[in-house]
């Protein structure tokens, strides 16, 4: 599975450490930056990993910023991206049975690195729920909101 990651500078130096975890499990990591800890805007960072998930240039992203919202804030924005902001292992796990997320957003100023790396693994380790009709239905009606609201990558 191929993941883009990205993030601020409040969030680089989690960013190195979920990288090379998801690095130990075999994952492929495509690291869109920031590359140091010195002041940035997120957008330049989160929204190319963003496009490149959108694109099926990766399966999920992975992105941290200080408390994980201004990244699901952009990746929201995007046809076909689903972001969730989780700060445990049981929020990331509902995001993937229930919602079907392929966006993951960390907050490094709200959660250690601990916590963030079960995240992590919760969340890539998990599975939709999709023979649950209850589910299916849910991120059935999402997607029509999508599909109203905001224009595919290849109509732009």
């Amino acid at each position: 599975m191929k993941i883009a990651i990205a993030s601020d500078h409040a969030g680089f130096s989690l960013k190195n450490e979920v990288k090379i975890f998801l690095e130990s499990k075999g994952y492929e990591v495509q690291d869109y930056g920031t590359y140091s800890e010195e002041s940035c805007d997120l957008s330049d960072f989160v929204y190319p990993a963003a496009l490149a998930v959108a694109n099926g240039k990766a399966d999920r992203g992975i992105f941290i910023d200080g408390v994980g919202y201004g990244s699901a804030l952009i990746a929201n924005k995007i046809y076909g991206l689903y972001a969730a902001v989780c700060q445990d292992p049981f929020c990331a796990k509902l995001a993937r049975m229930h919602s079907n997320t392929n966006i993951l957003c960390v907050g490094a100023k709200i959660i250690g690195s601990g916590i963030a790396l079960e995240i992590v693994n919760t969340w890539l380790t998990t599975d939709f729920l999709v023979d649950t009709k209850k589910y299916k239905l849910r991120v059935d009606k999402i997607n029509k909101i999508s599909e109203k609201h905001l224009k595919k990558l290849s109509e732009i």
